[in-house]
């Protein structure tokens, strides 16, 4: 069979580039250290590749965030801190005002004190990221969350938290809602609140009291009026469920003062000597704004002391400020607690995170890196492959006939 010139050289061109092309791709696999460099190399690798290096950005975009939420929840923690701190000066400057042997001006010179960690406190509450946002305004970030009144202060945020991804399947709170912090708080006992009504003229002190029965309590309120009659005086009360419609009036009872008086799942006790016509109420606790209850201790304060009912009410209204502050103090400390959880979970999102990232990355790895012993040696035989063809080209290119005339 004939072979043209034409072919011999054409086959040969056309071996010398494939041979040529085989060398240079396994050198830019080399130098790449990866076995695939187009889709076309291996198109079912190439596209969980993709996948997993999608992935693996997610999971580096979902470790930002976290840097950031943990920036923002220690921020909210500093100002809860603050808070629970001003709390419990004010805690403390509240039971040194009980002193009997405090001055009329004594108490005002507390009065002026606690205006000031008032103003203390409206500057924690309103106290912002760092970045022009308020921490306890909700989704509000840019307007002032308290503003003062008087009769406490105005919550003019929302209900709202921000929240940001910081895993797959987690989005955390960034921030706590001001009327959350600090304005949800029980008042009384957090079951129920006794009071003295305003116009007693007797030496009457409530007990904050205590829930014997909480299935029996609930929802129930009660008033107390005194009446002192006869020669000697002899004073009694009477009760009256005002929970129930009509309200429910109970026989009278005899009045022994610091004797425990028990009443619809509830117990307390009244020390002193009520006057005739003195009344007491028992009703379920109810919200209170901690700005409104600074506010009133400060008007309890500078209420007048002159005489022994005077006295009595400024006990009362001591006793409800303490009781008013302790629950105010505590639900600080529990959302406190829940940034310090959040803290704490951002941690162990984190270890999960780095186990993704090594885990991703042996994925990549199996499906792109390069055996780089079997590639130079590969190199290694092509690149023979390629001279000994160069040189049978050559050697096949000089034969002629012409050679031998």
């Amino acid at each position: 069979m004939r072979i043209s010139t034409y072919s011999i050289f054409n086959n040969a061109t056309s071996q010398l580039n494939s041979l040529q092309s085989a060398l240079s791709r396994t050198q830019a696999q080399m130098s790449a250290n990866t076995r695939i460099l187009t889709p076309a190399d291996d198109p079912v690798a190439s596209a969980r590749a993709l996948e997993v290096s999608q992935s693996k950005e997610m999971n580096t975009q979902f470790a930002t965030n976290r840097d950031s939420a943990r920036s923002s929840l220690g921020t909210v923690e500093g100002a809860l801190q603050n808070a629970g701190t001003l709390l419990i000066n004010i805690q403390q400057l509240a039971v040194s005002a009980g002193n009997a042997a405090m001055l009329p001006a004594d108490r005002r010179a507390l009065a002026t004190e606690l205006e000031g960690r008032l103003e203390d406190l409206m500057g924690v509450a309103n106290s912002t990221d760092g970045a022009g946002g308020y921490l306890f305004s909700g989704y509000m970030a840019t307007t002032q969350p308290f503003s003062r009144t008087a009769e406490g202060a105005r919550y003019d945020g929302d209900q709202g938290q921000r929240q940001l991804q910081v895993g797959a399947s987690r989005r955390m709170p960034l921030s706590a809602s001001g009327s959350a912090v600090f304005e949800n708080n029980a008042t009384g006992n957090g079951s129920f609140q006794t009071q003295a009504t305003g116009g007693n003229t007797g030496t009457g002190v409530i007990s904050s009291g205590s829930v014997i029965d909480r299935n029996a309590s609930q929802g129930k309120s009660f008033t107390l009026t005194f009446a002192v009659s006869g020669t000697p005086a002899q004073t009694t009360y009477t009760a009256v469920d005002t929970s129930t419609t009509p309200p429910t009036t109970y026989p009278s009872q005899a009045y022994e003062a610091g004797k425990a008086i028990t009443l619809g799942g509830t117990s307390f006790d009244i020390k002193g000597a009520p006057a005739d016509g003195d009344s007491f109420t028992l009703a379920p606790s109810t919200k209170q704004s901690v700005f409104e209850t600074i506010t009133d201790l400060i008007a309890t304060l500078r209420s007048p002391s002159d005489t022994a009912a005077d006295k009595s009410a400024y006990t009362n209204g001591l006793n409800t400020a303490l009781d008013n502050l302790k629950s105010a103090h505590d639900n600080v400390l529990t959302v406190q607690a829940s940034v310090g959880a959040h803290l704490k979970e951002l941690d162990y999102l984190d270890s999960a995170g780095d186990d993704l990232d090594i885990q991703y990355a042996a994925t990549l790895g199996d499906l792109q890196d390069l055996d780089m012993v079997k590639a130079i040696s590969d190199f290694s035989m092509q690149q023979t492959t390629l001279q000994a063809a160069q040189m049978s080209f050559k050697t096949m290119s000089g034969l002629s006939l012409f050679n031998y005339l």
